[in-house]
């Protein structure tokens, strides 16, 4: 049995190594931070809006909620200042960057699928695929988001009603991926246990993003400053990549065994 599991724990990094993993997570990591910088160029401009109408100190309210202090603190502030006075060309910059970026970002993932199952990429529509996939993926986490809320709120004793109902929008957001993304058809035998292997991976990531993450950028924005906070949104990522090229692996791999052993 250990044997076993080695051997395909081996026969799994091979693979993953033929596929040329490393730079496909890479590709991953990068256009998802790009898309984690427009983002933060919309939330800005939203900020700048409900910052200029607040009678709250909004920056204050967002430094405790960070937990950063010194030169980490200080860019927060600076940065709502300059929201209020930039949030019209914050908000045209944020949305255009968040299209195309966040295309980009699509399209990254998109391709290694493409790579695992030895597919050619879409065509041009491919990036209105990629626009696609991020609006279903955005409802997805949303919903899930409230459905969770609203569970956590209940008795401490039925919170793993509340991991069920993650892990649940977490497979989902994988199919939802699989089934969009590629450009090939798999059957859902295919698809549903790598989803299933993700969506765990997914929410083990986002207990490091929940928990572990807050404490490296408070530790490293006290070192560093802002860019303490740059180091631990890249590793989350780097992380997150290696994760999505590692389902694609886990998907191509049953298909390609009955070849191999011909």
């Amino acid at each position: 049995m250990v044997r076993r599991i080695y051997d395909q724990g081996r026969s799994l990094l091979a693979r993953y190594a033929a596929l040329n993993g490393r730079n496909t997570a890479a590709a991953i990591t990068l256009y998802g931070f790009l898309a984690l910088f427009a983002l933060a160029v919309l939330a800005i401009a939203v900020l700048g809006y409900v910052s200029s109408v607040s009678t709250d100190d909004v920056a204050q309210r967002l430094v405790g909620w960070l937990g950063v202090h010194g030169a980490a603190a200080k860019t927060v502030t600076d940065a709502v200042t300059t929201a209020q006075q930039s949030r019209t060309t914050a908000t045209v910059v944020g949305l255009l960057g968040l299209v195309w970026i966040g295309s980009s970002f699509a399209l990254s993932v998109a391709s290694a699928y493409d790579a695992a199952w030895q597919v050619p990429t879409r065509p041009a529509r491919s990036r209105l695929v990629g626009l696609g996939w991020l609006i279903g993926a955005f409802v997805l986490l949303a919903v899930g988001g409230v459905v969770t809320s609203f569970v956590g709120s209940l008795p401490a004793i039925l919170a793993v009603v509340t991991l069920v109902v993650s892990l649940g929008v977490n497979t989902g957001l994988w199919l939802w991926t699989s089934w969009l993304l590629p450009n090939r058809h798999a059957p859902l035998q295919a698809t549903l246990m790598p989803a299933i292997v993700g969506a765990i991976g997914l929410e083990i990531l986002k207990v490091l993003g929940g928990y572990v993450v807050p404490r490296l950028v408070e530790n490293s924005s006290a070192l560093y400053g802002a860019i303490g906070i740059v180091f631990a949104l890249i590793a989350w990522l780097w992380v997150f990549g290696r994760l999505v090229v590692l389902i694609t692996v886990l998907e191509v791999r049953p298909w390609e065994e009955p070849t191999q052993g011909r």
